[in-house]
């Protein structure tokens, strides 16, 4: 009796073990279903609108206001440069590296290269005084508080970048349930959401009252913003990024001439349409 008893436990035995490793060979844990101590990287490009900004110019022998002054960026299209090493800070662009802390949160850190044109050849309040005032120097002249932004008066632009660095802390969620996805690993999508700050590092391309321009990267201020994006990613590894990002800017120290008494301040809300391609991985 006690053989036919031990080889009913043993056959037990194996079948559970057989069936247990067959189960997790056929349900293994997918590699999008963790992410934690995952690291990331993505490049990409954006498009930005400003609002309108009053700015203040500050000299020696200067100190006016320009008010509700409108702006707008560079773009530069489907070009070569986005993925030519020696040209990619030419356009408008994005790279931001980061590291899951857990399954849900990011953090990283990453540069937005925006630019900024303010529109020439537009009437615009004033206030304030400069040299040869109310002369027409630079065809500038309207009236006592108008004046016309020539580019003989004033260019003012942040095109070799508005360079926004900033750090973000990042949720993501994994939506592809919502619409049936089968397998993750093959395609996933998820939501993401976050909240960042930084600090804008531009090269200001200015020429004021015919001074010559300062031609070099300066800190001159803070950014705070936030964003909302999809996130799809393809074969465990690769994704393709959209995200709507917006925020203020506070420039309080724009350099603008080679004299270091000459400055501008502004302030002004952004936002962002970006599209950016990436991996993911653990190292």
């Amino acid at each position: 009796m006690k053989h036919p008893f031990l080889m009913v436990v043993l056959t037990f035995c194996v079948f559970s073990q057989y069936t247990f490793s067959q189960e997790t060979v056929e349900n293994p844990e997918k590699y999008t279903s963790k992410n934690k101590g995952k690291f990331y990287v993505f490049w990409g490009g954006n498009r930005e609108s400003y609002s309108k900004s009053d700015i203040r110019f500050k000299g020696a022998d200067y100190d006016f206001t320009i008010y509700n002054v409108s702006a707008h960026d560079k773009p530069k299209g489907y070009h070569i440069d986005y993925v030519n090493p020696a040209r990619m800070t030419i356009p408008q662009t994005n790279l931001r590296i980061g590291y899951f802390i857990n399954d849900h949160y990011n953090i990283s850190i990453g540069l937005d290269h925006m630019k900024y044109v303010m529109y020439n050849d537009r009437r615009v309040d004033y206030s304030g005084y400069y040299p040869e005032e109310g002369n027409n120097t630079f065809g500038e002249t309207i009236s006592d508080d108008e004046l016309l932004l020539t580019e003989d008066f004033l260019l003012f632009e942040h095109t070799d970048g508005l360079n926004y660095v900033n750090t973000e802390i990042s949720r993501v969620d994994d939506i592809s349930g919502l619409i049936g996805l089968p397998n993750t690993d093959k395609f996933q999508i998820n939501l993401t959401e976050g909240i960042g700050g930084g600090f804008l590092y531009p090269k200001t391309n200015t020429t004021l009252l015919g001074k010559d321009r300062y031609d070099e990267f300066h800190i001159s201020g803070y950014g705070l913003s936030a964003k909302v994006g999809l996130n799809f990613t393809f074969f465990k590894y690769f994704f393709i990024q959209t995200e709507l990002k917006g925020g203020y800017i506070e420039m309080n120290d724009i350099r603008t001439t080679k004299d270091k008494a000459d400055s501008a301040e502004q302030n002004f809300w952004f936002f962002q349409r970006i599209i950016a391609v990436g991996g993911i991985f653990r190292l």
